[in-house]
């Protein structure tokens, strides 16, 4: 398969899409600034849910997509290996609330920037708190959503710069290991059955480890953007986020398939499609 830009022609380079939350950056640096800018032809997009459509609508071979689009949307496999996760707490997917306790929550409005997300908190509410609040799909302006809502799901780099004063906030990573003792998986890199092999030429994992590399520079270039201190951000880089699918990691995402299916969040439970790096 040649892929095909929004002009109709063909590239020669396998077309891939990511968000560019500060979560991605070691993930696509590579692409955009490094050793592997020449091999793909990257589109990046603040809303990792955007992300997930370009894939499905076949505009792009590969993605880096909410984990949860796997089991939505067909004829796609996942490239093992890299992925943006976290085995505690994650600080970039947060439920905030207005100094609720979350058995006390009645309504909750959901980012709709999130795909995984958004099934997680759905997941939480229901297996673990035995609740089913009032779901609302709201664009990311906390005040907005809290104006109209008990507490608000968002996600990304909005979710680690608003005010803290007279809120409680949750960490959502740290709420699913209180509860099964388990990492989260956020996000993988996916292709298009048909794009496998052209794809299997990019080595994404050849590229993260690059990013990890240049963490200094990520750092420096999103501190004035968020305005967040340099140690924050590296921090958040090193220690919150997991950018490797170990045992455990993966243990968590085949749990969370698994609740999502029994919580009728996924209509079926297909078997991973693994492409090896």
């Amino acid at each position: 398969m040649k892929a095909i830009n929004e002009k109709g022609k063909e590239v020669s380079v396998p077309r891939i899409a990511a968000s560019s939350y500060l979560n991605t950056a070691p993930l696509i640096w590579s692409f955009l600034q490094g050793s592997m800018r020449d091999e793909v032809e990257i589109l990046t997009h603040e809303a990792p849910a955007r992300c997930a459509e370009l894939l499905a609508r076949g505009l792009v071979d590969a993605s880096l997509v909410p984990v949860i689009e796997y089991q939505r949307i067909p004829e796609i496999a996942v490239l093992r290996g890299a992925c943006v996760g976290s085995r505690s707490r994650v600080r970039s997917v947060v439920l905030v609330t207005k100094e609720m306790e979350l058995k006390d929550v009645k309504s909750i409005a959901l980012d709709t920037s999130s795909r995984t997300s958004v099934a997680l908190v759905r997941v939480i509410f229901r297996e673990f708190i035995s609740s089913e609040p009032e779901w609302k799909r709201a664009e990311p302006d906390l005040q907005a959503m809290l104006h109209d809502s008990d507490a608000a799901l968002i996600i990304g780099d909005p979710a680690m710069t608003f005010p803290r004063e007279e809120l409680r906030v949750y960490d959502m990573a740290s709420l699913w290991r209180e509860h099964t003792g388990l990492g989260f998986v956020f996000a993988m890199w996916m292709a298009r059955d048909e794009s496998v092999e052209r794809v299997k030429t990019v080595d994404f994992l050849r590229a993260r480890d690059e990013g990890i590399e240049h963490v200094e520079e990520i750092v420096s270039a999103y501190q004035e953007k968020l305005n967040l201190s340099s140690e924050e951000l590296r921090t958040y880089l090193l220690e919150n986020i997991c950018f490797e699918l170990g045992e455990e990691m993966l243990a968590g995402l085949e749990l969370f398939y698994k609740l999502a299916h029994k919580h009728g969040l996924i209509p079926s439970l297909k078997p991973m499609k693994w492409v090896e790096q």
